[in-house]
């Protein structure tokens, strides 16, 4: 009787020795692909950053020969991007945020903008 408890513990201890082999072995091939993706991307992210060095370049190159002042036009998009999200929020946000500065802040800092 007691070399029959041993042989069924012997062959449970084997079958989890198997499973978690296979684990093992399962969980190498997702770190390997994983591992392929990840250097794909890194390669494909260079070289799209290549790809927009250059078309900056040749749009410099552009903007110089047409007399474009590309700084100026950058800070208008940034202007009007940051504007678009504030009203994309402010239509978004029922609730007020609780985080914000007071209104009057602009007051006590001695500063001589308005209020909107």
């Amino acid at each position: 009787m007691g070399f029959g408890d041993t042989a069924k513990r012997i062959q449970t201890l084997a079958d989890k020795a198997e499973q978690t082999y296979k684990r093992l072995n399962d969980l190498r091939d997702e770190v390997e692909r994983t591992q392929t993706t990840v250097n794909d991307t890194g390669a494909r992210v260079r070289a799209l950053e290549n790809e927009v060095a250059e078309q900056r370049a040749v749009l410099d190159a552009v903007a110089r020969e047409v007399g474009v002042d590309l700084d100026s036009v950058s800070a208008e998009a940034h202007i009007t991007e940051a504007e678009t999200a504030t009203d994309a929020g402010a239509d978004t946000d029922a609730t007020p945020d609780t985080h914000a500065a007071p209104e009057d802040s602009d007051d006590r800092a001695g500063s001589s903008t308005t209020k909107r």
